[in-house]
């Protein structure tokens, strides 16, 4: 299994940013993938979970109607637009997979098995 975000970098208040996170190892089928932002000194923070298995994908609160998860299924690739970003949203930006075939919390760090390395994301004010 292997994960690799990439599309990170330098944008301001107010900008926008597509990161994308390159996927192989596994299907979508059985698998989630979770979007995570690790702030300096703070927890590592679920962002968004693409589900293709329950066609649902799930938001937190502060990314709500601002990040959207999409996916090319060929291309195995999940995708984080971000949009309307504040400095608050800086931090490093992390993909992971967790089987779905069994009852998950799609935010929460702990339950996920694989990781990529990440991607910096920096959003000046």
């Amino acid at each position: 299994v292997q994960l690799v975000e990439s599309g990170g970098g330098l944008v301001r208040h107010g900008g926008s940013l597509r990161l994308s996170c390159a996927a192989s190892g596994f299907s979508f089928d059985d698998h989630a993938v979770g979007w995570f932002r690790q702030a300096p000194g703070k927890e590592r923070e679920g962002i968004g979970c693409f589900n293709d298995y329950e066609h649902n994908n799930v938001y937190a609160d502060s990314v709500k109607g601002r990040f959207t998860i999409s996916s090319d299924n060929a291309k195995k690739m999940v995708f984080l637009e971000m949009n309307n970003l504040k400095p608050e949203d800086s931090g490093i930006y992390l993909c992971a997979a967790v089987s779905n075939r069994a009852e998950f919390s799609p935010l929460r760090a702990g339950v996920y098995n694989y990781w990529g390395q990440g991607t910096q994301v920096t959003v000046s004010s």
